[in-house]
């Protein structure tokens, strides 16, 4: 009987809405020089908040910060918030500001340099869990090939 009750809670939950705080949640990233020097606040993820099918949190840059060219397999839209920046998308540089919204393809290369201002932006993937998006950095993936080409 436990069971069910707890089955019909988890239920009842799962509709309720969720409120983040940006200020609230801890920001990470930075530490790693190979995918480059932008921090996140993840504010929706399944592991951490009772939501599903979406992650979003927000990407936030100090001047002249970088996340270095990378794919993934889910889509991705960034939404600008403040600051400015390029977005370069398969090769195809895209301004990043307030206000501009980019949609970035399945598996796109992309990459992301910050004005002398830093950028802050928010990020969507369509995935429970930020932990199932699987970063593929492009500089590591030649070093890679290189080193098993000699």
């Amino acid at each position: 009987m436990d069971m069910i009750l707890a089955a019909e809670m988890v239920a009842v939950m799962a509709k309720m809405p969720v409120v983040a705080n940006a200020d609230h949640a801890p920001l990470e990233g930075g530490e790693d020089p190979a995918f480059g020097t932008v921090r996140w606040r993840t504010l929706f993820d399944a592991d951490r908040t009772a939501t599903s099918g979406m992650v979003m949190g927000v990407a936030e840059f100090g001047p002249e910060g970088t996340l270095l060219p990378h794919r993934h397999g889910p889509a991705e839209i960034y939404f600008g918030l403040a600051g400015r920046g390029t977005v370069t998308i398969d090769g195809v540089a895209h301004e990043m500001a307030p206000g501009v919204a980019l949609f970035i393809p399945e598996d796109a290369e992309h990459g992301t340099v910050a004005g002398d201002e830093g950028l802050r932006f928010l990020y969507v993937f369509p995935r429970d869990r930020f932990s199932e998006v699987e970063y593929r950095f492009s500089a590591a993936a030649m070093m890679a090939e290189a080193g098993s080409v000699g």
